[in-house]
């Protein structure tokens, strides 16, 4: 089974991405899920001007490598790269990847839906979504906390 994890600035290549993961997996492997999560540029009728990721390390690596040999552990799947962004970014730009390989697209598939559930809920990555009526937190399931301004004394 191959595993890997990353939290990184930049834009990687879907094509790499897929490379990767055949090069690494055995002969049995027939299906390959790729999952890509976007900044969307409207949520509940507002405008989202940016996203602001933030990974607290090294916990965040640690959960997403965890995420990844126990969801492959369960699903029988022979590869899973997950690559998350963080930093600033603007609606259309990609947030996650995540490549699965597995015999067949059930487990492709279900293995990918695992996957992007846990990271949503368990990784240590927080994001700040900035719009036109203010700054959220958002939580796992699409909870949206506001920012609240500090004060000034």
């Amino acid at each position: 089974m191959y595993i890997r994890v990353g939290i990184t600035r930049e834009k990687p290549s879907i094509d790499e991405l897929l490379n990767e993961l055949m090069k690494n997996t055995d002969p049995s492997t027939g299906a390959v899920s790729v999952f890509v999560g976007f900044v969307k540029g409207l949520i509940d009728d507002k405008k989202v001007h940016k996203l602001i990721y933030d990974a607290y390390e090294p916990y965040a690596s640690k959960s997403l490598e965890s995420i990844a040999y126990e969801e492959a552990k369960k699903h029988g799947l022979k590869g899973v790269i997950i690559i998350h962004r963080v930093g600033e970014l603007v609606p259309g730009e990609p947030t996650i990847y995540i490549v699965v390989g597995a015999k067949s697209r059930h487990e492709a598939f279900t293995g990918t839906k695992d996957i992007l559930e846990r990271v949503k809920h368990e990784s240590y990555i927080y994001k700040l979504e900035i719009r036109d009526d203010g700054e959220y937190w958002v939580l796992g399931d699409g909870e949206r906390i506001k920012r609240l301004k500090r004060q000034s004394s």
